[in-house]
């Protein structure tokens, strides 16, 4: 027993690496941020918000957070409210969670494949004679509002919210939904009642991680995204990789400031 107390504190070690690991590094970037011909100053982060270009690639990318979080988070809770018994077997879960085994850019490809103007879908409207040209066909990958980039997330992150809640519901009492209707309470009222209260602090939880995720996303915006405006990951690296210094000191302000914001 003596030997094991000792030796507890060595499985701490891998996580204290890391975060010495991470918070030298995020000194070092706020540093770089700072450090202007010598002296420390904060400039560089005033004239980032004076920059229409980073702006607008903030607005942009709270767009698409937030679309892309709110439409997850409400299509997975209507799925599992619908199909929780279905999802119970092996069967019905493994069709689910299917897109959450491929990574995010490969998905992202997928997309981009299905739904370019020369893609699957466009290829079948016009063999099916229901597209005369091409060019008629919608674009919903590489466009400005940021449609193929919604698409992804949205498709990769139902599972994820159905595999946070399809557990609360799973622990839910038969009771509250058998009392709300004896009281006859209506459907609303039974979700507001006999449900919100347990699934909240799930669904808030899920939706944090997934804000914070798709806000400092990179693969997903670089692949299906436009050179204007683009998200903040993007933007953040082609300051980093321009060949310009003096590009740098934003890159590293842009990537402080969407952690914060994120976090």
């Amino acid at each position: 027993m003596k030997w094991r107390k000792r030796t507890e504190g060595l499985f701490l070690v891998p996580s204290i690496l890391f975060l010495m690991i991470f918070g030298l590094g995020m000194l070092m970037a706020f540093m770089e941020s700072l450090m202007d011909d010598g002296t420390a100053t904060m400039g560089y982060y005033m004239e980032l918000f004076r920059k229409e270009r980073f702006m607008r690639s903030v607005l942009y990318s709270v767009w698409i957070t937030a679309v892309s979080t709110v439409l997850s988070l409400v299509i997975g809770l209507l799925f599992v409210r619908v199909f929780k018994e279905k999802l119970k077997g092996g069967t019905g879960r493994l069709l689910v969670w299917i897109p959450m085994l491929f990574p995010h850019f490969v998905w992202a490809y997928l997309v981009f494949l299905l739904l370019n103007q020369s893609g699957f879908l466009s290829n079948l409207l016009g063999v099916s004679g229901l597209m005369a040209e091409r060019t008629d066909f919608p674009v919903l990958v590489q466009d400005p509002g940021g449609i193929g980039i919604i698409v992804t997330y949205v498709w990769k992150e139902v599972p994820f919210v159905i595999l946070m809640l399809l557990p609360v519901y799973a622990s839910l009492s038969k009771g509250y939904r058998e009392a709300a209707t004896l009281l006859g309470a209506n459907p609303v009222r039974m979700f507001t009642t006999a449900e919100w209260p347990f699934i909240k602090p799930a669904l808030i939880e899920t939706g944090a991680i997934l804000f914070a995720f798709i806000f400092t996303a990179f693969e997903v915006p670089q692949l299906l995204g436009v050179t204007s405006p683009q998200m903040i990951a993007v933007l953040t690296y082609e300051w980093f990789y321009s060949g310009a210094w003096t590009d740098r000191p934003f890159a590293f302000a842009a990537l402080l400031l969407a952690g914060a914001l994120s976090g």
